[in-house]
């Protein structure tokens, strides 16, 4: 049986950019909130570092804009840096009154003063100054259990969990005048059944696309099903080439995507050779406290000379107690799989982290689709250019989202209930008796994508990928047309065109630069330029 809903605000994705829209908005305006799992099983429970934002005397705005350009290699926008950070501060104490409880400490560091409340800040690579407001190494799930709190309590807020995004509705596709979004088709992974909702706004914080990677540290829904939506539904996309790969995943068969933070080098970890050689000065004189693309490619330079499965990450020199004390998921998390991290390294290697491009908005989230609002990883608003700094990314989703909220509020009262739309018609599909193909096409997406499209690229890499990509597309299409729709299929579908964008976007760019890295074009260009995609006169596919 298909259900219809009907709301003021509609949200796709319940991540820390979703529900800063959410509880931003007037009590009064009715709001859906949809959950790919449980409302917390999005990217921003695994983060584990922090939010960054200038709240001690001896930081400045100034200086955390500097940093940001630095790490963005030139492609930041720098009024998106600037308003981002301006509002660093007002949104941290947003989050504290939401509950968020952030780590305190009242001890100085090296000299620095520390009159932040007595808020411990701690320090990530990119970052001049301790800046890092945290909840010990889990920061995003302090983050996350908070706002879903908050969101549970509130009367105007409807959650719609274990729910699978399809297609935005517009104007174009009801035949109806006007570029206006309206709603979309969700599945409800429980019952297997399409609904229907319908809105004056929607907005997607789906967050990013590292699925697309065989090797992630993201969870198991960044499978850029928000871009691939907006960019079926005409939005462009801009800088998708710019994935950024953490440098320090866990290396072990049983541990599945779980991130070493970067506090653990901004604290004084160390990172090794198989013989236990440090290496990293031979690359950059921050050394482990490089930008995360140049420790990526370093680990990555060394991984490929020596032949290594992994390289490895000690910070055991520190002692028992301030490990367990800065690191105690970390700790707890490694000690299950045997590694003791007060006493041996930690085994690491790089994994697809971060989405830099995305959907093009402006300040107010605004993409170029009336009412559809984009924000967080989902979202391109220039803050991040070639290379994302360390503890920006959160700071983004609460800037953002509130301010995506606060253009929602001003134009509330002049936007008209969404028209009436049809019922999701599944009468001539049926149920697939072929998913061999699903799992045959995800596995080989994703390993391509890694080895051709991944930290070191070639011509030759890329162009080998777009004929892969091109061979896939054909055989996902026939399969989405004749068969019953599932989480699996949508999110191939979804990765099938952030693949062709990500691929796309890195034949384009003819230098190196930030996280986009081949040997073909090793120097940068004189002019910074982003790559701006457009749907409408672009090879990726509108399906």
């Amino acid at each position: 049986m298909q259900s219809s809903f009907q709301h003021d605000v509609l949200i796709i994705g319940s991540g820390a950019a979703g529900l800063s829209v959410a509880l931003n908005l007037a009590s009064h305006v009715k709001v859906a909130v949809i959950s790919k799992g449980d409302l917390p099983s999005g990217s921003t429970l695994y983060a584990q570092g922090g939010i960054a934002a200038v709240m001690d005397t001896s930081d400045t705005i100034e200086s955390h804009i500097q940093d940001t350009l630095i790490a963005g290699a030139g492609l930041c926008h720098e009024d998106a840096v600037q308003f981002t950070v301006e509002n660093g501060r007002e949104s941290i104490e947003w989050l504290i009154s939401q509950g968020v409880d952030f780590t305190k400490e009242n001890v100085k560091h090296n000299n620095e003063s520390n009159d932040s409340n007595s808020y411990h800040l701690t320090k990530e690579g990119g970052h001049s100054h301790r800046r890092i407001m945290h909840a010990a190494d889990a920061t995003g799930h302090a983050v996350s259990s908070s706002l879903c709190d908050r969101a549970v309590e509130a009367d105007n807020i409807d959650i719609f969990e274990n729910r699978v995004a399809i297609d935005l509705i517009t104007h174009k596709k009801l035949f109806l005048p006007g570029n206006r979004c309206v709603g979309a088709y969700v599945l409800n992974d429980k019952t297997s059944h399409v609904e229907l909702f319908r809105a004056r706004f929607v907005v997607i914080a789906t967050g990013g696309a590292s699925k697309a990677y065989l090797y992630t540290s993201n969870p198991d829904g960044a499978s850029g099903d928000g871009i691939a939506m907006a960019w079926r539904s005409g939005c462009r996309v801009a800088n998708m080439e710019f994935n950024q790969f953490h440098p320090t995943c866990l290396y072990h068969p049983q541990a599945k995507s779980f991130l070493i933070t970067e506090a653990v080098r901004g604290e004084g970890g160390r990172l090794l050779l198989p013989d236990g050689q440090r290496f990293m000065h031979r690359f950059d004189k921050r050394e482990e406290l490089a930008p995360r693309d140049i420790v990526a490619r370093a680990i990555d330079h060394e991984m490929k000379r020596l032949g290594a499965d992994n390289l490895f990450l000690d910070i055991s020199h520190k002692s028992d107690k301030f490990v367990k004390e800065h690191f105690p998921t970390i700790y707890e998390r490694c000690l299950e799989f045997g590694i003791n991290i007060t006493q041996e390294p930690i085994p690491v290697v790089p994994a697809a982290h971060y989405t830099c491009g995305g959907v093009i908005t402006d300040q107010r989230g605004r993409s170029d689709v009336n009412q559809l609002y984009v924000v967080g990883e989902a979202g391109f608003t220039g803050l991040h250019g070639a290379n994302r700094m360390a503890s920006n990314s959160l700071l983004e989703c609460l800037v953002y989202g509130r301010s995506a909220a606060q253009d929602i509020m001003k134009k509330f009262a002049e936007i008209p209930p969404p028209p009436e739309a049809p019922l999701w018609d599944e009468s001539q599909v049926t149920d697939s008796d072929e998913d061999v193909v699903l799992s045959h096409n995800w596995d080989e997406l994703r390993r391509f994508m890694w080895d051709y499209v991944g930290i070191v690229r070639t011509n030759k890499r890329l162009q080998r990928a777009k004929h892969r990509i091109d061979v896939l597309h054909q055989e996902i299409v026939d399969f989405y047309s004749n068969y019953k729709v599932t989480n699996d299929l949508l999110e191939l579908r979804n990765l099938m065109t952030i693949a062709d964008l990500i691929i796309c976007s890195a034949i384009q760019r003819k230098e190196s630069r930030g996280l986009h890295y081949t040997l073909d074009y090793p120097e940068q260009l004189p002019v910074a330029r982003d790559t701006i995609l457009t749907p409408t006169n672009f090879s990726a596919r509108d399906w």
